[in-house]
């Protein structure tokens, strides 16, 4: 099976790709390059695309580089600057595999003739019922299944997820990286947002792009108890950042006014909602009729 090998230049994608040349599939390691700016996260940056490159050919695999940086900044990093904006709070690493990984690069390798796209995600692939599942990874504190919600039964046909069900998980997928000789066997994870740096963090970041407006902390009575440096960094269930020390009890944020630049703090009880909507909903192996119990966790 020709399988091309979505690398990123660390330590899952690296042993996913060794895993598959040693099956004896014709391995393509590709490298998108996504991120013309700086960063320090372990993710994006010309030193992870180096790392990729070595590790290809380390194995003795070929490895190409795709630029995706305009689509990058059109589909992940503009949407999470305006859901800032609007009081959201995105998930830029769902934006990336919907339009990226599972779609521009899916789509490259159909028409180059690939079999399939492989990544290095903690997740498995099953079937119920005739029909592909997203099931988390073996590794429940490394799961990325979240992350990947949006694939449907085509693109779930076209994927793996060799170092997903690896009994050991990510001390597993280490320890082969180790045995390999692999270059990424010690290298850190990638971490928080891959476009943000750590010295300069969201606020800086937004701030190059959008205005940021500073805010008021108060609590249910409208008594103020504090400020935030800007009310597009607060989101609902925040506890930490929000100037409102001296309280008894643990105070979180319960509500954010942004056209009057107001943040509401109170306790852990009035976060509870009676109702929540839910949007782009994908039922990965076909809609349930008739009631659905939900469970989540925060």
């Amino acid at each position: 099976m020709r399988v091309m090998v979505a690398m990123s230049g660390g330590v899952d994608s690296s042993v996913a790709a060794a895993l598959l040349a040693r099956e004896g599939h014709e391995v393509v390691g590709v490298t998108m390059r996504l991120w013309g700016g700086e960063s320090d996260t372990g993710c994006c940056s010309v030193a992870d695309v180096d790392d990729a490159r070595r590790v290809a050919q380390q194995l003795d695999i070929d490895h190409v580089v795709f630029n995706f940086a305009a689509a990058f900044d059109a589909h992940v990093v503009q949407p999470y600057v305006d859901a800032h904006s609007a009081g959201a709070t995105p998930n830029p690493c769902v934006e990336c595999n919907r339009r990226l990984k599972f779609d521009r690069l899916s789509e490259r390798a159909e028409l180059l003739g690939f079999d399939a796209v492989a990544t290095g995600h903690h997740a498995r692939i099953g079937t119920a019922r005739g029909r592909r599942t997203l099931e988390r990874g073996a590794d429940r504190a490394k799961d990325q299944s979240y992350v990947l919600h949006m694939l449907d039964q085509a693109q779930l046909g076209r994927t793996l997820f060799p170092v997903g069900g690896l009994g050991g998980g990510k001390a597993a997928v280490r320890q082969l990286a180790g045995r390999l000789g692999l270059r990424t066997a010690a290298k850190p994870d990638s971490q928080d947002v891959c476009f943000i740096t750590s010295t300069g963090g969201r606020a800086e970041f937004l701030r190059r792009r959008v205005p940021l407006h500073p805010g008021r902390v108060v609590d249910a009575a409208g008594t103020p108890v504090g400020t935030v440096e800007a009310v597009e960094l607060v989101t609902i269930g925040q506890r930490r950042g929000l100037g409102a020390g001296g309280a008894t009890s643990r105070r979180f944020v319960v509500a954010v006014d942004r056209s009057s630049a107001t943040v509401v703090v109170g306790g852990a009880s009035e976060l509870a909602v009676a109702e929540t909507a839910v949007e782009r909903l994908t039922w990965v192996d076909g809609p349930r009729l008739g009631e659905v119990l939900v469970q989540c966790s925060a």
